[in-house]
């Protein structure tokens, strides 16, 4: 089974991806590792981690379907995370290898933006984030352009028939309910 998390930035798909993890007792793979790899080893390819998150998965995804059906080929358990994958793009496969696959897509379309900024402030303290060096300016921006894409996000999930989960409120409760949809 391939266990899929994506949505916006600072949704808590790392933190699901961890939990997750820990639960199945199986291996996660970061599509940010994927995305750094790109920009750093390979940037003439084009993909790299200052474009929007569509523009990322868009991109990417034909290298990443490739290994989505590699994967699903060699019937290997695993949990992949990030941004770089969209509703649009995944619905095939799902459709393909409909017991296979489990998808849910997380994001945060009504975020108290002021809010927000302040715990991802009280978040990126811990080691090796990358925005410890953010202006309040910078995170504000990132934050109104990930609600933009939450709700694009929302959309393309209800027309796709996928789960979408909001964590505009409640954030450790909203993770809690998408571990317990990974279970179902």
């Amino acid at each position: 089974m391939l266990y899929l998390i994506s949505g916006a930035s600072r949704s808590g798909k790392t933190l699901l991806a961890k939990k997750l993890s820990e639960q199945k007792n199986i291996s996660y793979l970061s599509l940010d590792w994927l995305v750094m790899g790109f920009t750093n080893g390979i940037p003439e390819y084009g993909i790299h981690d200052m474009l929007f998150p569509d523009e990322i998965a868009k991109r990417m995804w034909p290298f990443l379907k490739a290994i989505l059906e590699n994967m699903l080929w060699s019937e290997i358990n695993y949990i992949i995370e990030g941004e770089a994958i969209l509703p649009e793009l995944i619905i095939e496969l799902l459709n393909k290898h409909p017991d296979k696959i489990k998808i849910c897509f997380v994001g945060y379309t009504s975020a108290n933006i002021e809010e927000k900024v302040k715990d991802i402030k009280k978040f990126s303290l811990q080691k090796n984030d990358w925005l410890i060096d953010k202006t309040d300016t910078y995170i504000t921006d990132h934050v109104k352009n990930m609600i933009t894409h939450s709700i694009m996000l929302k959309k393309s999930c209800k027309e796709n028939n996928l789960k979408y989960f909001d964590c505009s409120e409640n954030f450790l409760n909203t993770i809690e309910d998408s571990l317990e949809y990974f279970s179902e």
